[in-house]
């Protein structure tokens, strides 16, 4: 059994999960953030790292502290069927519904569909999404290889290219320079506020829990069984990944900052992204647009559906994970071809929904040394994140449903009553008060945190 790792270990799990981050929404939504906050783009930039980086950190941390091989390990104090639920929800989001079906569409929408008439989008999304999907399982198909797939080869080629990019735009263009002519923001996105909440957009945090069971299983195969060890390899891992995810997203708001000298204010990241190369190098820029983002797309793919096949199989052993796999590669082509608008206006309530109780989580793990795993406080955390999950959920209903009576009732109550409803951060008091409300009472009462859980009891 190992006791550490070395320097290159370390650095090749830091690119796997780098690699596993690193989606299609990480490479458009700083661009299109760049463009939105022109001259102020570090106000937007700072609070885009809170929710991009330091969120999916946190939650990579919670694993890590909590000792947890999963989402359902994290999830387990509250109870079974809780953390199974969550378990689910979380995956199914990630893998088959959201995440995995975007790395398809936003990768045809940059990538292919620029270079097809107008009457090939419906036949050339089913094509390339069944082409994608193919090649995302093949590489999946042999788990203990995914690192090596990922974090040797795949994304050291993304991040040469993504070198490139910036090396061109801002040493031998100078474009850096174009910053400062833009003192005032074009858009909402000039503040701290806008920024937090693009972040949300990237889905890292929620990323973050799934993730887990893959970087714990590579540290299983490079000989780490010991959960303590093995807990603090992971926070390490965490580190380097965010590090690295930290530094290209300055960069690439940047870009989209500097845009503005030669390009219009664009109506989404991805469009911004094929102006921007095609100024710099034409088709070429184009053509290395495409590799960046299949890329980057890819990668996120392997990892999103690697994870649920791994945490699924886990939970449910008289599945295999090459079941699971199959599944979410067939689930995600089919909601792939929905398009990428329907993906995003059926994923907003969901994610709005998921996301509170994925912050009471991440909360509660990093106070794993002070509160243990206190059945009362967890429980009581959680069942008031449901409100504003719910409350959430309701808001970002499409519209057939959104307009109807019952929920503009809601809204209009939730926005004159609930503290930050209007802002999407009404989670933060009621997290609040139901950390330290609950933590004050177990004080009161002296209701001693639960003992570790036994693994009968997982």
């Amino acid at each position: 059994m190992k006791t550490s790792l070395t320097k290159r270990q370390y650095l090749i799990l830091g690119s796997l999960l780098f690699g596993l981050f690193f989606g299609a929404g990480n490479l458009i939504f700083p661009i299109h953030l760049g463009q939105l906050a022109a001259g102020n783009w570090g106000p937007a930039t700072i609070g885009f790292l809170l929710t991009a980086i330091l969120l999916p950190l946190l939650s990579i941390l919670a694993i890590s502290l909590t000792r947890s091989n999963s989402v359902y390990d994290l999830a387990r104090p509250v109870g079974r069927k809780f953390a199974l639920f969550f378990l689910i929800m979380i995956h199914a989001t990630l893998g088959i519904l959201v995440a995995s079906p975007r790395t398809a569409t936003t990768t045809f929408a940059i990538g292919v569909q620029p270079f097809l008439p107008k009457a090939w989008d419906g036949i050339g999304l089913i094509i390339f999404s069944a082409l994608f999907f193919g090649i995302s399982f093949l590489l999946s198909y042999n788990k203990n290889k995914i690192t090596d797939y990922v974090g040797k080869i795949l994304n050291p080629i993304l991040v040469a290219l993504l070198a490139f990019i910036f090396f061109l735009a801002f040493i031998i263009k100078g474009d850096i320079r174009n910053i400062s002519i833009f003192p005032q923001s074009t858009g909402a996105g000039s503040n701290l506020i806008n920024g937090f909440l693009q972040g949300y957009n990237t889905m890292d945090a929620l990323a973050g829990l799934g993730f887990g069971v893959t970087i714990i299983a590579a540290l299983r195969l490079f000989g780490m069984n010991d959960t303590k060890l093995r807990s603090k390899a992971v926070a390490k891992v965490g580190a380097i990944s965010m590090g690295l995810e930290a530094i290209i997203y300055i960069f690439l708001i940047a870009l989209g900052a500097s845009s503005l000298s030669y390009l219009k204010l664009t109506a989404d990241g991805g469009s911004a992204f094929t102006a921007i190369m095609a100024h710099y190098t034409g088709l070429a820029g184009t053509a290395i647009l495409g590799a960046v983002t299949f890329l980057a797309c890819m990668t996120s793919c392997i990892g999103l559906m690697t994870a649920l096949s791994e945490d699924w199989s886990q939970r449910f052993p008289k599945f295999s994970y090459h079941f699971f796999l199959s599944l979410t590669s067939i689930g995600a082509f089919i909601v792939a071809n929905f398009g990428l608008d329907q993906i995003i206006a059926y994923s907003t309530p969901l994610l709005s929904f998921i996301y509170p109780l994925a912050m009471a989580l991440i909360a509660l793990g990093l106070l794993n040394p002070f509160i243990g795993k206190n059945v009362f406080i967890y429980r009581t955390t959680i069942i008031l994140s449901f409100i504003p999950a719910i409350l959430d959920f309701i808001h970002t209903m499409p519209p057939f449903f959104a307009n109807m009576g019952w929920a503009k009732a809601i809204n209009a109550w939730a926005t004159g009553t609930i503290p930050l409803f209007a802002q999407g951060l009404d989670f933060f008091p009621f997290l609040l008060i139901g950390l330290l409300g609950s933590w004050a009472i177990a004080k009161i009462f002296n209701i001693a945190p639960a003992a570790t859980l036994s693994n009968n009891n997982r």
